[in-house]
C-alpha cells in the first residue's frame, strides 16, 4: 500500500478537467453563462501540481504557463475533432450536438488536454483525468497516446487506445476496438508496444489490434470483430469471414 501523502485531490483534478473542458467549449455545460477564464485554469492548475512536491514556485509557474500556451492550440484541434464527427455522422444534426451530447468527443476533449500535460511531463493528473473521461463514457484512452487532428469516434463504448499508439489524422473508430499490446510483461514498459494507424483509416466495432510493430496502412479499412496482429499495407480491406445459419423456427434451413 502506498504511503505516499504528497497526492493531488482527486476530487480537485475532476474539478479542474470538467473547467477546461468548459473553457474550451462554454456550449458543453450548455452556454456562455458557463465560461470559465485562463487565468481560473491557471489557479486551479497549480494548486494541483503544489502537494506533488516536485516543483519549485517558479517551476509551477513555468509548467502552469507552458499549459496555457497550448490551450489555443487544443481548441483548434479539437474544433477539427467536432466538425469532422459531425461531417461525418448522419445522425448528427451539427457541431453544436456533438460537443453537448456525444461521448466520442468528451473522451477526445479530456484525452487532449491530458496528452498536453503528460508532454510537459506531468505525473498522475493527466491519468486521473483520462480515467474520469472513461469513467463516464467507457473509452478509455492514455494520455500518452498520439493522435492526429479530425479524429472520429462513433459511439465509442468499450474502445481501448494504449500509451504507445500512434494514430494518424481523419481516423475513425467504432465501439468495442481495442488498439492494444501483444505482451504485457513489465520490463516492457518503455517499449513502442501499441499499434500504428496511418491516416484516413477506418476501424469497425469490436475489432482488435495488436503489438507495437503492427501498422495499418493509410487509407485501409478494417472490418468489424477482426483479430490483427501484423501490418496492412496502404489501401487495405480487411474483414472476417463468417457463415450465418438462419433457419425457421420448426429446425428447417431457409
Amino acid at each position: 500500500m502506498s504511503a505516499k501523502t504528497n497526492l493531488p485531490a482527486k476530487s480537485r483534478v475532476i474539478d479542474f478537467t470538467r473547467d477546461v473542458c468548459i473553457f474550451l467549449f462554454p456550449a458543453v455545460e450548455g452556454g456562455e453563462k458557463n465560461a470559465r477564464s485562463v487565468s481560473g485554469v491557471s489557479r486551479q492548475l497549480d494548486k494541483l501540481i503544489k502537494p506533488l512536491g516536485l516543483y519549485d514556485r517558479d517551476g509551477r509557474k513555468k509548467l502552469v504557463h507552458s499549459f496555457c500556451l497550448t490551450l489555443p492550440v487544443i481548441k483548434e484541434r479539437l474544433d477539427a475533432d467536432a466538425g469532422f464527427i459531425a461531417s461525418n455522422d448522419p445522425a448528427a444534426t451539427g457541431v453544436d450536438e456533438v460537443v453537448m451530447t456525444y461521448p466520442g468527443f468528451l473522451a477526445i476533449m479530456v484525452y487532449r488536454t491530458a496528452n498536453a500535460l503528460h508532454r510537459l511531463q506531468l505525473p498522475l493528473i493527466p491519468r486521473i483525468m483520462t480515467e474520469y473521461a472513461h469513467s463516464l463514457t467507457g473509452i478509455d484512452i492514455h494520455p500518452g497516446a498520439s493522435i492526429g487532428d479530425e479524429f472520429c469516434i462513433d459511439h465509442g463504448t468499450g474502445i481501448v487506445i494504449g500509451e504507445s499508439t500512434i494514430i494518424g489524422r481523419r481516423v475513425k473508430i467504432y465501439q468495442g476496438v481495442t488498439l492494444g499490446a501483444l505482451s504485457v510483461k513489465k520490463e516492457h514498459a518503455s517499449t513502442k508496444r501499441h499499434p500504428t494507424i496511418e491516416h484516413d483509416v477506418v476501424i469497425y466495432a469490436g475489432s482488435t489490434i495488436l503489438g507495437g510493430q503492427t501498422v495499418v496502412g493509410h487509407h485501409s479499412i478494417v472490418g468489424g470483430n477482426v483479430w490483427l496482429t501484423e501490418s496492412l499495407p496502404p489501401k487495405s480491406l480487411v474483414y472476417q469471414h463468417t457463415n450465418n445459419i438462419i433457419k425457421k423456427r420448426n429446425g428447417q434451413t431457409i
